[in-house]
């Protein structure tokens, strides 16, 4: 899985194609620490580029929310660039605040493929409702801090300037 953005190919001039859509990062991509190819990182190399514990990986894989991760012959666990990317990708869903449940059933959808494109839609969407209503609450409470602020700033100043007096 990865981090997506979906935009539609272009077709040759004059070329009567099917237009298919292609998942791409929506933001510059992150460097990877290895090339594809040769992108197997431990899950304590994992834990150091992404900041989240050993427990927290292995239980994002035991909800699903993680696709099935690869393994090498000795059964230890295998990421790879694509798995990165998802893991910023869900870094970016938590922020949001989405419930965990939510991320899992929109990892569901990835799975089961493009035709789940307005059930994804739809979940982001909502997703983004709550953010901007979240962040118009943050903004009024930044007002009011901004206010009191402002109150202290010209209430200590009215002091200085009554001892000065």
């Amino acid at each position: 899985m990865t981090v997506m953005q979906t935009t539609a190919g272009t077709p040759a001039p004059n070329a009567i194609s099917n237009v298919t859509r292609t998942d791409i990062c929506s933001a510059p991509p992150r460097r990877h620490p290895r090339p594809d190819g040769q992108d197997h990182y431990t899950i304590s190399e994992v834990v150091a580029f992404t900041g989240l514990t050993a427990h927290t990986l292995r239980w994002y894989e035991r909800i699903g929310l993680m696709s099935r991760i690869d393994r090498s012959h000795t059964g230890q666990r295998r990421y790879s660039n694509r798995d990165l990317d998802w893991l910023d990708f869900v870094g970016k869903l938590r922020l949001t605040g989405m419930p965990v449940a939510d991320m899992v059933r929109y990892a569901e959808l990835v799975r089961e493929g493009e035709g789940t494109y307005p059930d994804r839609r739809e979940l982001l969407e909502a997703t983004r409702r709550d953010v901007l209503t979240r962040i118009a609450e943050l903004q009024d409470t930044l007002a009011v801090l901004d206010r009191k602020i402002s109150f202290y700033g010209d209430a200590g100043r009215t002091r200085e300037e009554e001892r000065s007096r």
